[in-house]
């Protein structure tokens, strides 16, 4: 089915944030809620005029609290639901956000990194909200959240989110930094039905004795609010049935189901890309904008005679271990370089074999690659690695 009003297909010259709200509608995307914030407010922007266009709703809410609140609404009425916001912000959905967790509610929430902490420097890039996209709320969770380094990306990964959600049954987290969402470059847009779309699997009949959730299976349909089946909406740890519970063996089938459903299916969410790793004596690890930089270094540290690859998570939670692992094994060390001051490094040096060296860049700038080539035509750092201390 064609829908009237997406974008056409063909190329398009266009912003990291439109291509986000662009993709999201031929995602199926039907429900915004959101507070203005920088740099994130242009997708807001965009879908305000465009949702209405293709039958959708938008709303401008209070603040972000409400916004995450009223996607999860939207989502368990039935539609497709997104919202996004920045540093601030995303600190203020992150109650919510483990609702949606608990109560396997599909949504995306784009978190467009900024210069922090606190309000930082609203306009300028950052990547120092790593950890708190997988260890923002309270308990145990597992968080996909996805890094894309251009505007294609952004407009491709966007889809992706859309559809994770809907198979995992709960929010997935956009992680551009401000620099991909403000920037302008070339895309290629599809034909709709090029597109594969996860659709929402959903109960479509259920008896009182029927279970609204199945432990032992990682993808059940979801009940939806007013069509008439009963079931119920528990934050509280919870039965199949949905009903609250004291039980500790309750509490762990329900989380051996919530965390299960991702890490028995990691290889189908991990996405990354490896450049020039087949030789390479020191591995750069990098993400979003800050991986563009680092490809350039790898191409003139290689017209100097040194040995640089590349390995970018585009998938930035769950962890991509095993190919940490497998790369660390043949390199002499592993460089991770970001805008913060360590937070993805702490992960790689967990599942690396090889030395681990951060290279830390202060919010506010892009990196300068000519400084990164310098420090990394040095020596490695004379330093044992951390799982050989104390033996």
């Amino acid at each position: 089915m064609i829908v009237k009003g997406l974008i056409d297909p063909g190329k398009h010259f266009i912003s990291g944030n439109f291509a986000c709200a662009e993709a999201a509608l031929i995602a199926g995307c039907r429900f915004y809620a959101g507070y203005p914030i920088t740099p994130s407010s242009e997708i807001l922007e965009r879908l305000s005029s465009r949702l209405p266009m293709v039958g959708g709703h938008f709303v401008e809410m209070e603040d972000e609290i409400g916004s995450m609140a009223a996607i999860l609404g939207a989502a368990n009425a039935g539609l497709k639901s997104m919202t996004a916001t920045s540093g601030p912000g995303f600190s203020l959905m992150q109650e919510n956000i483990g609702l949606g967790m608990i109560t396997e509610t599909p949504c995306v929430v784009v978190n467009e990194m900024r210069s922090g902490p606190s309000t930082g420097i609203p306009t300028r890039v950052g990547q120092g909200d790593i950890m708190q996209a997988h260890w923002g709320t309270h308990g145990d969770v597992e968080s996909i959240s996805y890094c894309p380094n251009s505007v294609q990306e952004m407009f491709d990964l966007t889809i992706t989110a859309f559809n994770s959600a809907e198979k995992y049954r709960q929010p997935v987290i956009m992680l551009p930094d401000q620099v991909i969402g403000h920037m302008s470059e070339k895309i290629v847009v599809k034909q709709p039905w090029e597109y594969e779309i996860v659709p929402r699997l959903t109960i479509s009949s259920r008896k009182a004795d029927d279970k609204l959730v199945d432990f032992s299976t990682d993808f059940s349909p979801m009940f939806l609010a007013g069509t008439g089946i009963r079931g119920n909406f528990e934050s509280l740890t919870h039965d199949e049935m949905g009903y609250p519970s004291n039980s500790s063996a309750v509490e762990a089938k329900m989380m051996n189901h919530l965390l299960g459903k991702i890490r028995d299916h990691r290889d189908s969410i991990v996405e990354f890309e490896k450049y020039e790793t087949d030789d390479a004596e020191t591995l750069l690890v990098a993400y979003g904008v800050t991986s563009r930089v680092m490809e350039r270094v790898v191409r003139e540290g290689r017209n100097k005679g040194l040995k640089i690859g590349l390995f970018r998570p585009i998938t930035i939670w769950p962890f991509p271990d095993r190919e940490i692992r497998k790369l660390s094994k043949r390199v002499q060390r592993i460089i991770v370089t970001e805008i913060n001051y360590g937070q993805y490094s702490h992960s790689v040096r967990e599942n690396s074999d090889a030395p681990v060296e951060e290279m830390h860049f202060p919010p506010g700038a892009v990196p300068d690659p000519d400084t990164v080539l310098k420090s990394i035509s040095k020596p490695a750092k004379q330093e044992k690695h951390r799982r050989e201390k104390g033996k």
